[in-house]
């Protein structure tokens, strides 16, 4: 630089620097510096260029003690870039450094000066800047929050360029450092014919994310705000599918949502209502190609087996016409024919193949886009248990309900983790949170349920040891849960077809036919029955991992949540067991587990409702159970009232109406009399006795033991009388009664005269013979 222009540029007074570097902002006349870097780039003097650039970047730029020097520093190199244009592209490795330095000086003028030098320069450089997105995006982020307004107005004017640059060339855009010198023309032809040999753009996604990720967790509103507006710019560039990278940010977005600011509230609700409804659209996509292949798949196995079928009927009828003697005529006009109608046949053919292989071939956006879901699904269920925020847990229970259509097989793996963080929402006191919570709590025992059951084990392996013998043919026609429940008894996972195991039950026959065709491999050509051909693997399909329940898992956090304080929780909890126990009643609640326990004790619970669906589960453990754990159930439940008095006196009765309902009333006074027979406390004996045997009078639900009880004249009912009337004798009017009710009058008159001798008459034992009056003498 000549000396005046130098002079100018260290001048402290704004307007003579300004008119130090850019005399007058007119086309006709240029300043002092730019005509000499002008002058300078038509005489391809391109070293004098990068002293003049060095000179600027070092004298002025990087003068950190002088601000006056570096605001001249920046306005200089603005000028430069100007006076470039196009050719900025060479230089830029030099200019921007010290403009990006600028932007953390204590000086509010310098950070100032930096947004408008940058903002000229990349208004110069146009898609070349986005080499430097990054440092920019770094810099417009922490300008964001800044407490000048003067450096807020310059830095979004700076971020409104870069936005607009982004939006117009992020996806396409190749820097001319890129490409080679014979192809090196800055304009769009250039770029286009660059992306032919696969160049990389100057702006890089992948680049980008770890950057957003160090950000995502400011704490500025503004800084917050500027993050959710850049998230909705680059997701709305199609080809740069940022959605792919969701689970890198979305934990950060997701606590935008407790934010007070308003603004960064609701912007952050429509970013990720955005986000949600382009998983949705990809899955669709998806899945709809997915359905054309399988169409294309079917039609061609169809095809292939009918076209078999065709030539079976060809040569038949070519055997039928050396066999008979045809007239000469007849036998030309028959060929022709024949082939007229196979040329048709091709023809439609091979018109149908033309129409599939151009779907095949045709792209739809979103068909290549990989989304991960279960790390999705991880950052939604580790926010829901952790953060304490109502519209966070809502977007998130929102979130994993939309999951549910698409990509449900996902959502296995979490199953108790959500159990664990959406049954206490249930109960939450925010109407909201509370429906949001229910519909994903339907939605995931409506998926759970519609999983295959499990059947016997024997009986699968029986299937899969004949349906191994089976053509493909036959095979094929099986229904897909039938196929995926057989191979999994085999120990099949994955992709491994039905033919797999067919072909290890056949190896060593194989070696026979192998022997048997290399013999004949000479003999003529007989004819053979042809299978149909059986659909072909999809080469470029990867095997799905299967995935699977946890029940044990899933029963230890269901088990947790009976400690919860809310019934609406517990009820859930004990549907769920219900629910899961009828689908495997192999797999979960055993006798000797921690579960048992636990539902014993949740018999004292407060609220009825979780003692009825307690006692349906307990009932339902014991009906699918052996009479081991049906006798130790009994036990336990005995043992339960001694302990708990107050639960015998206040629930005893509902207990013992509900389980003579839901399992066997004879069973388990058969099993409780033998108990009771051998019980050391006599006088809980007694008390449990006057229970049993008052329900045994007059609760509906063992009308049909009374029945039972009346008929002693059979050989069961004078085992049954006999077996109560052991234990019976622990309490004399229980006894009394019970020989009342089977009609035993003479062994009631006996026990009578035993009663008027021998037992001397308490409290106790005179209001149990009141109330057996007040029974007798009542309707």
């Amino acid at each position: 630089m000549d000396a005046n222009t130098h002079k100018a540029l260290n001048d402290k007074l704004y307007d003579k620097r300004k008119g130090g570097a850019l005399e007058k902002a007119s086309i006709l006349i240029l300043t002092r510096l730019e005509t000499q870097v002008r002058n300078a780039l038509n005489a391809n003097d391109y070293t004098r260029i990068e002293k003049i650039v060095d000179q600027l970047c070092n004298d002025f730029a990087f003068a950190v003690h002088q601000p006056h020097a570096r605001n001249g520093g920046l306005i200089g190199l603005a000028a430069a870039s100007i006076a470039l244009g196009p050719d900025v592209a060479r230089y830029l490795h030099k200019i921007v450094p010290p403009v990006l330095a600028c932007f953390d000086d204590i000086d509010a003028r310098v950070r100032y000066y930096a947004c408008e030098s940058m903002y000229n320069i990349a208004k110069v450089a146009k898609g070349e800047i986005l080499l430097y997105f990054n440092q920019i995006f770094d810099a417009l982020c922490k300008l964001a929050g800044d407490l000048e307004p003067s450096v807020k107005n310059g830095a979004e004017l700076l971020d409104r360029l870069v936005k607009d640059i982004v939006s117009e060339s992020a996806s396409t855009y190749v820097s001319v450092l890129h490409i080679s010198e014979d192809t090196a023309v800055p304009d769009s032809e250039s770029t286009k014919a660059a992306l032919g040999l696969d160049l990389p753009t100057a702006f890089s996604l992948s680049r980008f994310i770890p950057l957003l990720h160090e950000k995502i967790g400011a704490i500025h509103p503004f800084v917050r705000q500027f993050l959710v507006s850049w998230l909705t710019l680059l997701d709305s560039i199609p080809d740069l599918e940022l959605v792919t990278y969701l689970p890198s940010f979305l934990g950060g977005l997701l606590k935008f949502l407790s934010d007070e600011n308003q603004d960064v509230h609701n912007s952050t609700q429509i970013a990720l209502e955005r986000f949600l409804t382009e998983i949705k659209k990809i899955a669709r996509i998806k899945r709809g190609i997915a359905e054309s292949k399988k169409s294309q798949t079917e039609y061609r196995v169809k095809r292939s087996n009918s076209s078999v079928k065709s030539e079976r009927t060809g040569r038949s009828i070519r055997t039928e016409r050396s066999v008979k003697s045809i007239p000469e005529s007849q036998e030309e006009k028959l060929p022709a024919d024949s082939e007229a109608a196979e040329s048709t046949s091709v023809d439609q053919d091979s018109i149908t193949d033309e129409k599939f292989d151009h779907a095949d071939g045709d792209w739809v956006p979103g068909q290549d886009v990989d989304i991960e879901y279960s790390e999705i699904l991880e950052i939604l269920v580790k926010f829901l248990s952790e953060s304490p925020e109502e519209e966070i847990q809502l977007t998130a229970l929102r979130w994993i309900d939309s999951f549910f259509e698409i990509c449900a097989e996902d959502i296995l793996s979490f199953v108790p983790q959500l159990l664990l963080q959406v049954l206490p929402a249930m109960a939450s006191n925010v109407e909201q949170v509370r429906q949001a919570a229910n519909r994903v709590n339907s939605s995931l025992m409506d998926y759970i349920m519609s999983l295959a059951e499990e059947p016997p084990r024997q009986a699968l392996q029986a299937s899969v040891d004949s349906i191994a013998q089976l053509p493909p043919a036959a095979v094929s026609g099986l229904p897909p849960a039938a196929v995926t429940a057989l191979k999994e008894a085999n120990g099949t996972t994955g992709r491994e077809t039905l033919a797999a195991i067919r072909q290890r039950k056949t190896r060593s026959t194989d070696l026979d036919f192998e022997k048997k065709q290399q013999d004949q491999k000479d003999d003529p050509p007989q004819e053979t029955k042809s299978l149909p051909a059986t659909p072909p693997e999809d080469e470029s399909s990867e095997p799905k991992q299967s995935r699977h329940l946890d029940y044990e898992a899933s029963v230890g956090a269901l088990t947790l949540q009976f400690l919860n304080e809310h019934e609406e929780t517990r009820v859930a909890a004990l549907a769920w067991l219900i629910m899961l126990h009828r689908k495997s009643p192999r797999k979960i609640l055993a006798i000797n587990d921690g579960t048992f326990p636990a539902l014993l004790k949740t018999l004292s619970d407060p609220a009825e409702s979780v003692v009825t669906r307690d006692l349906l589960l307990l009932s339902q453990i014991s009906k699918n159970s052996d009479d081991s754990y049906f006798t130790s159930f009994m036990i336990n439940l005995l043992k339960l009232f001694c302990t708990d008095r107050r639960l015998l006196e206040t629930r005893g009765n509902l207990i013992i109406r509900q389980l003579c309902v839901s399992l066997s009333a004879e069973r388990i006074y058969r099993t409780m009399a033998d108990c009771l027979e051998r019980d050391e406390d006599v006088e809980f004996a007694s008390i449990m006795v006057q229970n049993l045997n008052n329900n045994l009078i007059t609760a509906p639900e063992l009308s049909d033991l009374r029945k039972r009880l009346r008929n002693i004249d059979s050989r069961d009912g004078q085992t049954l009388f006999i077996t109560l009337f052991r234990a019976w004798c622990h309490n004399a009017v229980a006894t009394f009664s019970l020989c009342l009710l089977a009609q035993a009058y003479e062994q009631a008159y006996y026990l009578l005269q035993i009663f008027a001798d021998q037992i001397e008459m308490t409290v106790s034992i005179l209001i149990q013979i009141d109330k057996l009056v007040q029974l007798l003498e009542s309707p």
